[in-house]
């Protein structure tokens, strides 16, 4: 059993009702009775995504898992298709909900499907600043100081996140 953290966005349709439906689809797999920590909602602009693509809503979660990096692969992207999720030819094109795997415990893992700890956690202001309201002391294999500090010191031309939600 491992702590699995997960980024969670969304740019279509009723994002909070999409981001509602993906956390709880993801209780349902965490390990009975160990807490489950969801960060506050935040609007984030679009990254790396084509012109126009509304705005974001973004969280993250944290839940213990009984499975395999790979088993929590499969379930977070059947859950993205459960989801309405489709996915086409256009890279980053918006999405009714997006669920990428940040870290599953100290696990270092990379076979071309799968990278954990996700790479760019630490280029990322809207993965980074719900990450460090449920984690703030977490530091990831291949990260030298903990999220709180990496948020902090976080050089990027990203616009400020906006609050949406204390809960989602």
């Amino acid at each position: 059993m491992a702590r699995a953290g997960i980024a969670l966005g969304s740019n279509l349709g009723n994002r909070l009702d999409h981001l509602r439906a993906a956390l709880t689809c993801l209780r349902e797999i965490a390990t009975p009775g160990e807490p489950v920590l969801i960060a506050p909602v935040y609007q984030t602009e679009p990254r790396f995504c084509p012109p126009e693509s509304p705005d974001f809503y973004n969280t993250v979660l944290e839940i213990d898992f009984e499975g395999s990096a790979h088993e929590l692969l499969t379930i977070t992207q059947a859950t993205e298709t459960k989801l309405g999720r489709s996915r086409g030819s256009e890279r980053n094109a918006p999405r009714v909900i997006d669920i990428d795997l940040l870290y599953l415990g100290d696990l270092c893992f990379n076979d071309g499907a799968l990278v954990l700890p996700h790479p760019r956690i630490s280029e990322r202001r809207f993965v980074l600043q719900p990450l460090a309201d449920i984690r703030p002391t977490l530091v990831l294999e291949g990260l030298d100081l903990p999220v709180a500090e990496i948020l902090a010191n976080l050089h990027t031309d990203e616009a400020p996140l906006v609050l949406v939600a204390e809960h989602p």
